[in-house]
């Protein structure tokens, strides 16, 4: 089959993680994968790994350039004439939406968050199959759109594991990240994404300090960047941190490359969104790892974690019921490898995909 992909960028971000991982598993089963975007530090690796990328402008909400780009998409869509169109995004769905019309190739689309409701989102319900991350994707587009049951597909982020294998880690890694932030003989508490208010880290660093009074050798480990529109927030929370003693307890790590390690190193990880997560990827490679987690009770999370057997919920904001299941959740033991492969694995994200392009 020759499967083409749209997105607005080919940056970081858990869609364009999965747009390329889609990509190299197609090339590697025989497919021939092209992706179209507007570019991004991510088309190396996608041709790297076998496919090809298509520079078009398919980022753009400027309306006054859309018709040009509509045209000059419709004849790239003319040339390739590909057995699939996949949109994975709002303004390239629209633009493929418009393109294909005289072209009629199946047109796919992928509902990958809780967009705002409006008939600028409404064209994510619009694909002759679509696909949700989570089943409370399919919920949200049949409550605000009444999509055709028939049409979805939930299909999961799939996870990679071949990186997040327990028995591929790298132990010099994790032996020289203990030694950097003197983590031995903690008891590590880890929150792992980028810096925003959405991830309501001021729960989880008071629930740190709840915990402090009995574990005074407890680490809470933020992992992830700090954009600059995001500084302000950065600064609150070290105030926060400051204010609560906890200067030797919480540890600002930035940015990781080597996340599945830093999984596997701790006792529990948290996901903490004041926001229902649209599917919960760390969630699902922190249990890849056989690391418990925590989360709030919305959202996709809610198809990953069981209760009582890898992890716990928690209502959003309350930093005493966090504490109490960081507690809960350090003596849980699973397997959560086996459990991960068996339902959210990346081979079985291609293998569902791929039944859908041929529907």
């Amino acid at each position: 089959m020759k499967i083409v992909q749209f997105l607005p960028e080919l940056n970081e971000g858990g869609v364009e993680r999965g747009t390329m991982e889609l990509s190299r598993e197609l090339v590697k089963l025989g497919h021939e994968s092209i992706v179209i975007s507007a570019g991004g530090n991510l088309v190396e690796q996608i041709e790297n790994d076998g496919g090809k990328h298509i520079f078009l402008d398919v980022c753009s909400k400027n309306i006054l350039t859309a018709p040009f780009r509509i045209l000059k998409l419709r004849r790239v869509l003319k040339e390739l004439n590909p057995d699939v169109l996949h949109a994975r995004s709002r303004v390239p769905a629209w633009l493929v939406y418009f393109s294909n019309k005289k072209l009629h190739f199946p047109f796919v689309t992928t509902v990958h968050g809780f967009n705002s409701v409006s008939f600028y989102s409404k064209i994510m319900s619009k694909g002759d199959k679509v696909i949700c991350v989570s089943g409370a994707i399919k919920g949200y587009i049949q409550k605000h759109y009444q999509t055709e049951e028939d049409k979805i597909s939930i299909i999961p982020r799939g996870i990679d594991l071949a990186k997040f294998n327990p028995n591929n880690i790298d132990e010099i890694f994790i032996k020289h990240f203990r030694e950097e932030y003197t983590l031995q003989g903690k008891y590590i508490v880890t929150s792992v994404g980028r810096i925003t208010q959405l991830k309501d880290l001021e729960t989880f660093i008071s629930a740190i300090a709840l915990l402090k009074k009995k574990y005074t050798h407890i680490i809470g480990l933020i992992v992830g960047g700090v954009r600059e529109d995001k500084k302000a927030y950065f600064e609150s929370l070290n105030t926060l941190v400051k204010e609560l003693n906890l200067e030797k307890n919480i540890i600002f790590t930035g940015s990781q490359n080597k996340v599945a390690e830093i999984y596997a190193l701790s006792d529990v990880v948290v996901s903490s969104s004041k926001k229902p997560e649209s599917f919960g990827r760390s969630v699902a490679e922190a249990l890849a790892m056989n690391t418990p987690v925590v989360a709030t009770n919305h959202g996709g999370v809610l198809d990953i974690i069981r209760e009582n057997e890898n992890g716990y919920f928690y209502p959003a904001g309350e930093s005493e019921k966090l504490a109490e299941c960081i507690e809960q959740g350090r003596s849980l033991e699973f397997d959560g490898y086996s459990y991960i492969s068996q339902y959210f694995s990346l081979e079985q994200m291609v293998d569902k995909t791929l039944k859908v392009y041929k529907l």
